[in-house]
């Protein structure tokens, strides 16, 4: 049911077509409700976030700290986008309402830390049935008792927090911007101050714990099975639409996560030579290719990151198989690279290094690997886009705001988890390249998590190798569809 005139109770606020309600009715209304309270628990990581806000309040002594999440955003009209939690809030809360800020008040040696958050809406006011966010419109609210229970942290009225931000000294206090349009206007910007906040919840976030790296596994295995659900409904002997395929994995992801982490990215044929393709317009056709990046958004918003080429007609053509050979081999020598003490640079090199000799073998690179890798040249780039991954974890591109010398200029720690996804393009219309060639896109991506042994590939569930890739689709076909 759309929410356009679902209920006669609506305020003006919900663009109602009854303006007003008879005294009789609203009195009926507010009559004869039971209450039956719910049984809260806390959370699993509970401590884990109290963790964190502890690790951040050790950088920021003496500082007040913001942290919102933000409000549900219009998608059309009066309309809204599902809400999804701002991932710093998540990571440090644990909370996935909207409109929650956090702070962190200076206290003794450390920090006081508060939630304001939106309270139940009780029968005390109309609230509940006239207001498009109360209870008969959206379900029932947590009271902040509840909240409190479930996420081991103190609440307050949401109410109160434009008194509380007015009282924050620009020179003593961070905010995390550009989530909430009410708390960047009350608390004025002072020169790097924000930027390093945000920087600081990035950092924490390279190094992932013991539970995080779990709720990474069980994102990385709902999509192995998305992926096999994909696998079964694709035909070899005639085409189907890319909607179909980004639908059935996003079933899969409802059903066994939260959502997909990212915009599902199906390619068939020469889409697969735009990196960010997302329209899912076009249809497969035997003979061409099927270039899939997906990920599943666990409950707890951590997402994987996937990408398999398939051949629609289930094997390769010889030269299918030789540019997917080629970007094999690049990512296995950058998993292999992949382990605490090597640079982020250094993995992305002897990946490219790897598809650079590759275009060479293939004709297409005219000039040597080594003056084609030359930083003065980068010839090959023209036909492999983009860097061989980034990191991963309660965002899909995850620890963006960390400094350049922790993250794309540092090293690889014990503890990080990355994707490691080269590929090669040859867009339709170069004509520096065979005409057979043209329109032929292909990725392997990976999700990897750095142990003091080197790299473990979480998402191994599904295979790598060309004959094996083969092997694995004709076994998914023949299994056929399944409800998840």
């Amino acid at each position: 049911m759309s929410d356009q005139g679902v209920s006669r109770f609506a305020t003006a606020r919900t663009a109602s077509h009854d303006p007003d309600f008879p005294q009789k009715l609203l009195e009926f209304m507010r009559a004869g409700w039971l209450d039956h309270p719910i049984e809260v628990r806390p959370q699993p990581a509970v401590t884990h976030y109290a963790r964190r806000r502890a690790t951040l309040s050790g950088a920021f002594p003496g500082q007040t700290l913001i942290i919102p999440t933000g409000p549900t955003k219009v998608r059309a009209n009066d309309t809204l986008y599902p809400f999804r939690p701002g991932s710093d809030f998540a990571y440090l809360t644990g909370d996935h309402d909207p409109d929650g800020v956090l702070i962190l008040r200076p206290s003794g040696d450390g920090h006081d830390a508060l939630l304001y958050s939106r309270q139940r809406s009780s029968r005390e006011t109309d609230e509940f049935f006239r207001d498009r966010d109360g209870e008969l419109w959206a379900g029932r609210r947590r009271t902040l008792a509840e909240k409190t229970a479930e996420l081991g942290l103190d609440t307050a009225p949401l109410a109160g927090l434009d008194t509380v931000l007015s009282r924050c000294a620009p020179g003593r206090t961070r905010v995390l911007r550009g989530l909430d349009p009410r708390v960047d206007a009350a608390v004025p910007t002072k020169g790097t101050r924000d930027r390093e906040l945000a920087a600081a919840i990035s950092e924490l976030k390279l190094v992932k714990d013991e539970w995080e790296i779990a709720q990474l596994q069980d994102a990385i295995d709902a999509t192995v099975r998305g992926f096999e659900d994909v696998a079964r409904v694709l035909p070899a002997d005639h085409g189907v639409s890319e909607r179909l395929i980004e639908g059935v994995f996003g079933l899969r992801a409802r059903h066994d996560g939260n959502d997909v982490g990212y915009g599902s990215i199906v390619c068939a044929g020469p889409h697969a030579t735009i990196l960010c393709w997302k329209r899912n317009d076009g249809l497969t056709a035997p003979g061409q290719l099927l270039l899939m990046d997906m990920g599943v958004e666990s409950n707890h918003l951590y997402t994987a990151d996937v990408t398999r080429t398939l051949p629609v007609s289930g094997t390769f053509s010889p030269l299918q198989r030789e540019v997917y050979d080629i970007v094999h081999a690049s990512q296995q020598a950058g998993m292999e690279a992949v382990k605490p003490g090597v640079t982020f640079a250094d993995v992305h090199l002897t990946c490219m290094r790897v598809l650079a000799e590759g275009l060479v073998e293939l004709g297409v690179l005219r000039v040597s690997a080594d003056e084609a890798m030359d930083p003065a040249s980068m010839l090959y780039r023209r036909w492999t886009l983009h860097s061989f991954g980034h990191m991963l974890g309660i965002d899909v591109h995850d620890c963006a705001a960390a400094r350049p010398d922790r993250y794309r200029e540092g090293e690889l720690m014990e503890g990080n988890v990355l994707t490691v996804e080269p590929g090669l393009y040859f867009q339709p219309e170069d004509d520096l390249v065979p005409a057979e060639l043209r329109g032929v896109g292909i990725r392997l991506e990976d999700d990897v998590l750095v142990t003091a042994e080197g790299a473990v590939n979480l998402s191994a569930g599904l295979p790598r190798r060309a004959d094996e890739v083969e092997s694995w689709l004709a076994a998914q076909r023949d299994a056929g569809p399944r409800l998840p």
